[in-house]
């Protein structure tokens, strides 16, 4: 075998050892082939994150990723921590789990209104009774304002 014909058989087989090296990678990386991490994840933000009291913020939760049908998450209560010693919970009325049919809810959108300042973390969960599925949490920063500057009028 020549020198050129030994450079080419080389290059062949190194093509060869990098295909199967990038078709593994390909095969182990969810993004590449579809598959996903099957347990959403959740964030937490707010519209605005600094205001002046009286402020009326607006949160909103979502769930990113993952199976639509991811059953754990599947009509869970829900429950709002305002950072400032209030929380609000709710629990949705939901049909039974069907895998492959049933859908989890992916946004969550509320108000609060902070009447005092403060610097306020915030904490969004999700529950099935006494259990915690998974949490998210931002801050809010809230400047006082005239009221709490100079006392109720």
């Amino acid at each position: 075998m020549n020198h050129r014909s030994r450079v080419r058989a080389w290059s062949a087989c190194a093509f060869g050892v990098a295909m199967s090296i990038a078709l593994a990678a390909q095969q182990k990386d969810p993004k590449k082939t579809g598959d996903s991490d099957p347990k959403p994840k959740l964030s937490l933000k707010a519209q605005p994150t600094m205001a002046i009291a009286p402020a009326r913020i607006v949160f909103s939760a979502e769930l990113a990723g993952g199976a639509n049908d991811y059953q754990e998450y599947y009509c869970p209560s829900v429950e709002w921590d305002w950072g400032d010693e209030t929380r609000s919970e709710s629990t949705l009325d939901c049909e039974p789990y069907e895998a492959g049919k049933s859908e989890i809810k992916r946004h969550y959108t509320i108000e609060h209104v902070y009447k005092h300042g403060g610097r306020f973390r915030v904490f969004f969960r999700l529950k099935r009774r006494d259990k915690s599925l998974g949490q998210a949490s931002t801050n809010v920063d809230v400047r006082p304002g005239l009221r709490d500057i100079g006392g109720d009028r």
